[in-house]
């Protein structure tokens, strides 16, 4: 069988949300995919090196499987829609897999695609009139094109089923994973947490885009309740990159006075995240939407307690190893911090269910998932 993946957004360095997911599908359906002819379709770009024009390809750090082979396509813009459409009209494989929600216009019959939210519907206010019309439109057709829709919860399954009219019997859910690095971590050094040592002064922890869909300044907000009302000793610190409206958020972080310590750290390298989770005292995630929530999952493997949301996905992901809380509230998110941080059984008792509740995800049984649905999609899930 000649498969076609959709890897142009699994091989950049700076890999958040999507970008994972794509990367670690890739990574793991290797051992699945044996026997079979797998054609990867990256985006190449042109570069300047030596006094002339060079063809830049994104590097894989992975060795590939006999009949496995990188397809690199040029376009400055309209990747999905002009690039990989002309390459599925002259060069189609038998099975498209899309991993990153967007089907190209001219697309093989048996086309399957992953849709990982529907967060510009339920949080719309986060998310620019570009943004929302070009998600709406571009998701909407590539459930109605695709002949199976992933979805990466059961929440979202029932938001496409509800708001886009999708079948039940077209969609499967197939659950995404965690990489877990926690062993031989390095120590937080001065170059990580510039001006203090996070070793020393505790800490609490996002991760995440920083943007209003996260819920940026509502931990802001829950962080000065903590330090004014509780008196707690720790810092916030912000990890990720800006999103649409940060201009707020950091107009709200160099507003505040002294005494309420918050450090952004933008990007942090996969050793510097892991290293952050396993320092912090607790992880705070009280974001407003989430299709599934990935770094619940690398809070939880790094031992340290989760806080979060009430809302959409987020329950069926961290299970009953996290504490819940409103996120609509302030109030409510720092009592439950305040919780974690004063209640010692009640801190070991979340992360021992937490420990428990990673047994339920992982990358491979994410792959073997995918792998029935690529290769079978009518049979059952395993």
């Amino acid at each position: 069988m000649i498969i076609g993946i959709d890897a142009s957004r699994a091989f950049l360095k700076k890999r958040t949300g999507i970008e994972e997911y794509s990367y670690q599908v890739i990574k793991y359906l290797r051992t699945e995919l044996t026997g079979q002819t797998v054609f990867l379709y990256v985006r190449k770009k042109i570069g300047w090196q030596a006094g002339r024009f060079i063809w830049v390809i994104p590097p894989i750090d992975f060795d590939l499987p006999s009949g496995w082979q990188v397809k690199a396509l040029w376009a400055p813009r309209f990747w999905t829609q002009f690039r990989l459409s002309l390459e599925m009209l002259f060069f189609p494989p038998e099975v498209l897999f899309v991993p990153a929600h967007t089907v190209p216009f001219i697309h093989p019959k048996r086309t399957i695609v992953t849709i990982h939210g529907l967060e510009y519907e339920f949080c719309p206010e986060a998310y620019s009139w570009y943004e929302r019309w070009y998600m709406r439109i571009s998701i909407r057709c590539s459930c109605r094109w695709a002949e199976m829709v992933v979805c990466v919860s059961e929440n979202t399954k029932r938001d496409v089923m509800k708001l886009y009219g999708v079948s039940e019997t077209k969609i499967r859910v197939i659950s995404e994973g965690y990489d877990k690095k926690t062993e031989n971590l390095s120590p937080i050094t001065f170059d990580v947490l510039p001006a203090t040592d996070t070793q020393e002064v505790p800490y609490l922890l996002f991760i995440g885009r920083l943007e209003e869909r996260k819920n940026i300044l509502r931990i802001i907000e829950t962080f000065e309740i903590l330090k004014r009302t509780y008196r707690i000793p720790h810092e916030l610190v912000l990890v990720g990159k800006p999103g649409y409206g940060y201009e707020k958020i950091r107009s709200k972080i160099q507003s505040l006075q002294s005494n309420i310590p918050i450090r952004e750290l933008g990007y942090v390298s996969e050793e510097e995240k892991w290293s952050l989770l396993r320092g912090a005292d607790a992880f705070v995630f009280p974001t407003l939407y989430e299709g599934f929530g990935i770094p619940i999952l690398e809070a939880q493997a790094a031992g340290t307690p989760v806080v979060t949301s009430n809302v959409s996905s987020l329950p069926e992901v961290a299970g009953d190893g996290a504490v819940y809380v409103d996120s609509e509230s302030a109030e409510s998110i720092a009592e439950g911090v305040w919780q974690v941080l004063s209640d010692p059984d009640l801190r070991n008792g979340i992360i021992e269910k937490a420990t428990q509740n990673l047994s339920r995800f992982g990358w491979a049984s994410c792959a073997r998932g995918l792998t029935v649905a690529i290769l079978q999609p009518q049979g059952p899930l395993v």
